[in-house]
């Protein structure tokens, strides 16, 4: 099946990315995709200081748009971190998933908070504003089982290996790398996570913006469960396209089969809740 994966030029104006995206997702449908995602931070800049001004409930206003467009287009659509959501008191890096009949089908909530700091580089503390949250998201769709994390979810293989345990052959994480953690360590996760796994790992980012506060890598890609890297952008506005063989999955599964050979007497990665 055609994934897509839309890197998208982010503005400040929230109306004018809804409507860009949406476009973009009917362009994708257009050329075969039956699964189309956006990035993290498609609908709001990225930062701190932005997420309670661009913050909405679901549903609201994006996710709506979101819901209509993957109906009229009959697609899975991913709506990357759609929105900052705003849930009881507190805001959440939310990701939903939009069946071809409209229907929400999984709401991601970011688990692992981007706090960091890199001196002289970057830092940067989500958890000033927002909350983690607290489970595992995955959707069925009629091709394949899909696992969802959000940008730093990336780096804890624990959460990929139990997507894997729990029957995903495609692992999707919408993220906005930085300029300083993007180039050492983007790409580096995505195949780790891939062969780790045996399965198919994308990662879809905004467009670079070299005028923002915060700076995104881009360079949207997928990976095979071979650890290769069959679909890549560059930093620029554009759709990334790519055909998921499953077919192949399961052949390099067979040939190195990790999965039947791992010694669970000693060791192991379990899902709490």
């Amino acid at each position: 099946f055609r994934l897509a994966l839309i890197q998208l030029h982010v503005s400040a104006v929230k109306s004018d990315n809804l409507q860009r995206a949406c476009g973009l997702v009917r362009e994708a449908s257009a050329k075969g995709a039956k699964l189309v995602a956006l990035p993290e931070c498609f609908n709001s800049p990225y930062g701190t200081q932005y997420f309670k001004e661009y913050a909405e409930k679901i549903p609201g206003e994006s996710t709506q748009k979101l819901s209509e467009v993957a109906k009229e287009c009959s697609v899975y659509l991913i709506g990357g971190r759609s929105i900052p959501e705003e849930d009881g008191g507190k805001l959440y890096n939310t990701c939903t998933v939009f069946g071809p009949d409209g229907v929400m089908l999984a709401k991601h909530r970011k688990v692992h908070l981007f706090d960091i700091n890199v001196p002289g580089k970057i830092q940067f503390k989500e958890s000033e504003t927002l909350s983690p949250g607290n489970s595992f998201s995955m959707f069925d769709t009629p091709y394949c089982k899909v696992g969802l994390g959000i940008c730093y979810d990336m780096r804890f293989a624990e959460m990929a290996q139990i997507y894997g345990q729990k029957g995903c052959q495609l692992l999707i994480y919408p993220g906005a790398f930085n300029m300083t953690t993007g180039p050492a360590h983007w790409e580096l996760l995505q195949r780790g996570r891939a062969v780790d796994n045996q399965l198919y790992v994308a990662t879809v980012s905004p467009a670079r913006d070299e005028k923002a506060s915060y700076v995104a890598w881009g360079h949207s890609t997928v990976v095979n469960p071979w650890g290769e890297v069959i679909a890549k952008a560059g930093a620029e506005e554009t759709v990334v396209y790519t055909d998921i063989d499953l077919k192949k999955l399961a052949e390099i599964r067979q040939q190195i089969p990790i999965l039947s050979q791992k010694r669970c007497d000693l060791y192991g990665v379990e899902m709490k809740k």
